[in-house]
């Protein structure tokens, strides 16, 4: 993992990919849980009967359940030190280019696009990628912004 120590060695990196995370595995129980959690129960994700006969011959995971493992994914790659906080603002750009089947290993790869001043700190832009262990195409790619604040 990369420690940036304030805001100025963050913007010293804009352009730089800063690695992958681990592997961190999809399982059917976490599949479930974000089910429960968000009400989205449709079969293609749990029900892996009915998904075992469906396009993609497994249950996959919610591209929003993707989408949230960012910060612990993305956390796992760098982290910025000597700030007083660091608060998620938004997304600039998701798209799920391919689906996560369950059992199926992902890593997150980050690289700091772009930081912009502000009078209390910075907006950091940072791109990210969920590649799938084997696969050819990204689960995700997004682009987030955070407020740093010194």
């Amino acid at each position: 993992m990369r420690v940036f120590q304030g805001i100025d060695e963050v913007a010293a990196a804009i352009g730089a990919h800063l690695g992958y995370s681990e592997w961190f595995e999809v399982t059917q129980a976490r599949v479930d849980a974000f089910a429960a959690a968000t009400e989205d129960r449709q079969w293609i994700h749990v029900d892996p009967d009915r998904a075992a006969a469906g396009p993609y011959g497994t249950t996959i995971a919610h591209g929003y359940l993707t989408l949230s493992l960012l910060p612990v994914l993305g956390g796992a790659v760098f982290d910025i030190a000597g700030v007083r906080m660091k608060i998620n603002y938004g997304v600039n750009k998701v798209r799920f280019p391919a689906p996560v089947p369950v059992g199926s290993r992902i890593r997150c790869g980050a690289r700091l696009e772009a930081l912009e001043r502000t009078a209390k700190g910075a907006n950091l832009i940072t791109g990210y990628t969920l590649e799938i262990e084997g696969a050819q195409r990204p689960a995700l790619v997004a682009e987030t912004v955070r407020v740093l604040v010194e």
